[in-house]
């Protein structure tokens, strides 16, 4: 297992396309391993492969309730409403009051390519909503409003160039 850095906003790879994944071998496995260490370093409840540079269709996740995956998951349901404090590890140190369904329902594969389905309210129906985002090209800061998104993306540009500049530690 090995722990990957995090790509972080404005990287394209968080914008990228993201192959389905058809085979389900230890590469997979080892690959599930390597986004639970991250993850759990970071530390963070959910991570995306495209957040490590891989361009394939997989998260893991553990909200307290235990670690799962997911394999080329879909959103097939959703309902209610729940407005949330959340943030992400590609958007590091950044939090936004983000309205979304409080409830989702998402269907996939496990990593010996079994049938799964994964459900929940509030915290739960957020992660799988958050991370599917992830292997569709999306970030947290597109759930903003308009002037919220033009805000932060500004913050951010700013945010990396004092990086580049040696402004942060």
């Amino acid at each position: 297992m090995a722990i990957f850095p995090i790509r972080v906003y404005p990287d394209p790879v968080l914008r990228s396309e993201v192959e389905t994944i058809d085979v389900f071998d230890e590469d997979l496995k080892r690959l599930a391993d390597d986004l639970f260490e991250t993850m759990y370093d970071a530390p963070g409840i959910g991570l995306a492969a495209p957040q490590i540079g891989i361009a394939k269709r997989l998260f893991v996740a553990d909200i307290g309730e235990g670690p799962f995956v997911m394999v080329n998951p879909e959103i097939v349901e959703t309902s209610g409403e729940w407005t949330f404090e959340e943030g992400c590890l590609s958007v590091p140190d950044r939090f936004w009051e983000i309205s979304r369904p409080s409830f989702a329902r998402a269907t996939g594969f496990d990593l010996d390519g079994n049938a799964i389905e994964y459900s929940g309210d509030d915290l739960m129906g957020r992660v799988l909503q958050h991370e599917i985002d992830h292997l569709s090209g999306g970030l947290v800061i597109e759930r903003l409003s308009k002037a919220e998104r033009k805000q932060a993306i500004a913050e951010l540009r700013e945010a990396v160039a004092d990086d580049r500049l040696g402004r942060r530690p």
